[in-house]
């Protein structure tokens, strides 16, 4: 086994049931019951059209940056609601995918891409609907020489995602959620949406208590003059 151009087995992933419950959930409610330590950075944008969220499980690839030979290899590899996660190093110089993978990513009937690199092709992409999430665009195509790696550990900004994690993406941005605690960061995170739209409700009634902010300026000793 050659580390660094390898196509290994994915052993096991999020169920379609568990990712599609994180539909109802915004983003920014699982980030915030992460304690808002995880982010693949704010480079990382929807070029989709629709607003249609993402939400699958991780086929990760790790690949030279410019080199799409790999991504193209995970294509073959992936089953329908697959999220391709491409870490090219978020380099933007060539584009890692144009119209022609996009199509064939949604006619395989995955769920969405995400790379942390370029696209082009941006009209088709928009008009296709498929969640794509990408650092830039560019018209410069890709080579298809490798090396890459299929279904290893990729970090996109300090985001670590593993093959089988959970990958959750809406227009704020992309979250991965680690397999093994997706169920019960869920629960997690409906409780906080359902807090959240509790506290609106008081908001449109004029009734939100805004006391807390005197109280938190109190408790760190901010000076209030007289």
């Amino acid at each position: 086994m050659s580390i660094g151009f390898r196509v290994l087995e994915r052993t096991a992933a999020i169920t379609p049931e568990l990712a599609k419950a994180f539909d109802e959930v915004p983003v920014a409610n699982v980030s915030d019951s992460m304690f808002r330590m995880t982010s693949a950075g704010s480079q990382l944008r929807p070029y989709h059209a629709g607003g249609r969220r993402l939400s699958g499980a991780a086929l990760t690839v790790k690949t030279r940056p410019g080199d799409n030979l790999m991504f193209h290899k995970a294509l073959d590899m992936a089953i329908p609601g697959d999220v391709i996660v491409v870490d090219a190093g978020g380099d933007l110089t060539n584009a890692m995918m144009g119209e022609l993978m996009a199509h064939h990513a949604a006619a395989l009937g995955l769920a969405g891409i995400v790379i942390n690199g370029a696209i082009r092709d941006l009209d088709e992409i928009r008009q296709l609907g498929l969640p794509v999430y990408a650092a830039g665009v560019t018209h410069r195509g890709p080579y298809k020489d490798g090396p890459g790696e299929i279904n290893v550990p990729v970090s996109i900004d300090g985001m670590v995602v593993m093959p089988g994690d959970l990958v959750i993406g809406d227009e704020d941005g992309v979250l991965c959620v680690p397999q093994a605690e997706a169920e019960s960061l869920l629960r997690v995170a409906l409780d906080k949406q359902s807090a959240e739209l509790e506290e609106l409700g008081l908001i449109r009634e004029g009734k939100s208590d805004r006391s807390w902010i005197d109280r938190v300026l109190v408790q760190k000793n901010c000076h209030f003059e007289s």
